[in-house]
């Protein structure tokens, strides 16, 4: 109605003159130098307050996805430095860009794969190894039968064991959050050889997806976190592109070696 003040309601922070509220606590008395960056961030998305054990695990998550040397997201970002160096955040926002089916959003393509082969059971989850080799065995025949790749299967460096998929399996269990979804993937892990007839192990990625999702995060969010940890890498990409620049020499490596080849010249 005309004259009638918009009502916008939200759950996470408000402002006046003298204070600033955060998800019901006062920002500077209640939470700064009282609560950790990670603790906020699923706090932010939840609405509740982690206990140590989903803090310590969420923030294991991160750091296993903060940086993996030059990928292409920190080619990306180090290039744009070089092209636009006073706009640092579109240097960060070309790295997150990059965040693909190929890198970084294998962590929500997991979970959500997993999350979907468990939404078909309708609560009637698996209680013993055998049954869970079982149902993975199942879902792995059904994305084969489909030519669709597993999501978290494989790597293309480490071919025998991603060293952050133990980690992360280990520290759920050592808080009691090991769940439904890390069964299922460590289980998929188990009876793919088998099926694919190939042995592929399961990699970081995939593996923080299932524990993202067994700590109740939304799997619609799960490249959000991914991407959350990837700034803070990307962010160090560009301190040491400033002490130790080398996107200059990437650009110049691909400009003088490119060789013209005339339109149609030994193409497709």
């Amino acid at each position: 109605m005309a004259g009638q003040s918009q009502q916008y309601p939200t759950s996470l922070g408000t402002s006046d003159a003298t204070s600033i509220r955060l998800l019901g606590q006062d920002l500077a008395g209640d939470l700064m130098g009282k609560v950790g960056f990670g603790e906020l961030a699923f706090w932010l998305v939840t609405l509740r307050r982690p206990t140590s054990g989903e803090v310590r695990l969420f923030e294991t998550v991160l750091v296993a996805l903060a940086d993996h040397g030059f990928t292409p997201t920190a080619i990306a970002a180090r290039l744009t430095f070089l092209s636009a160096p006073e706009s640092l955040q579109g240097a960060l926002a070309s790295g997150l860009l990059g965040g693909g089916s190929r890198f970084l959003g294998v962590t929500e393509d997991t979970g959500k794969f997993l999350a979907d082969v468990l939404a078909q059971q309708d609560g009637a989850l698996p209680a013993t190894e055998p049954e869970w080799d079982a149902l993975a065995r199942v879902a792995v025949r059904d994305r084969q039968a489909a030519r669709q790749r597993v999501p978290g299967l494989g790597h293309p460096v480490h071919k025998e064991q991603d060293p952050r998929t133990p980690v992360i399996v280990r520290t759920a269990r050592e808080e009691g959050l090991y769940g439904p979804h890390l069964a299922l993937f460590e289980a998929i892990g188990r009876v793919a050889p088998e099926v694919l007839g190939r042995a592929l192990p399961l990699n970081g990625a995939g593996v923080c997806g299932a524990a993202l999702a067994d700590l109740g995060l939304p799997v619609e969010l799960l490249r959000g976190f991914a991407l959350l940890a990837r700034t803070a890498g990307l962010l160090g990409q560009l301190a040491e592109e400033l002490r130790q620049p080398i996107a200059n020499d990437i650009y110049f490596a691909v400009d003088r070696n490119a060789e013209y080849q005339p339109p149609g010249d030994g193409q497709p």
